[in-house]
């Protein structure tokens, strides 16, 4: 059996999001014992992965993006576009637009201190709608 479901949320330039509570209830509503959740962010400047979800980490990791692929070079996209999001775009392919977590016995298999977080990474606040995708029995 395959349940959707959507989580909806405004987000502001920057905002590294934890949203396994959000799953994990997208998982328990489903009614599904084991199987997996798809995270998709649909469109091309927002990702998920999973972290530690610690304030330290969450500015860690904002500062080693900057450091691999910085807002402030000259990047095509910009120059075709004109809307400054190069560094978005590059960094949401990296990281990715969706994630695969298994659960059973309708909870997620998370690691103790794993967290599934969403990166807003455009350079402009957003109105998301993040699909999650309840896959089992």
């Amino acid at each position: 059996m395959i349940v959707t479901r959507y989580l909806e949320f405004e987000t502001f330039i920057g905002e590294v999001r934890d949203i396994t509570d959000d799953v994990q209830e997208a998982v328990k509503s489903s009614g599904l014992c084991a199987g997996t959740a798809t995270i998709f962010v649909p469109g091309a400047t927002g990702a998920v992965t999973t972290m530690e979800y610690e304030d330290g980490l969450v500015k860690d990791l904002g500062e080693a993006l900057e450091r691999l692929i910085p807002q402030r070079i000259d990047y095509a996209h910009n120059q075709r576009w004109h809307d400054g999001n190069g560094h978005s775009h590059i960094r949401a392919a990296l990281i990715g637009p969706s994630l695969t977590v298994p659960f059973l016995n309708q909870s997620l298999s998370l690691g103790t201190w794993q967290q599934i977080i969403f990166l807003e990474l455009d350079n402009r606040h957003r109105r998301r709608r993040i699909i999650v995708q309840v896959m089992g029995e």
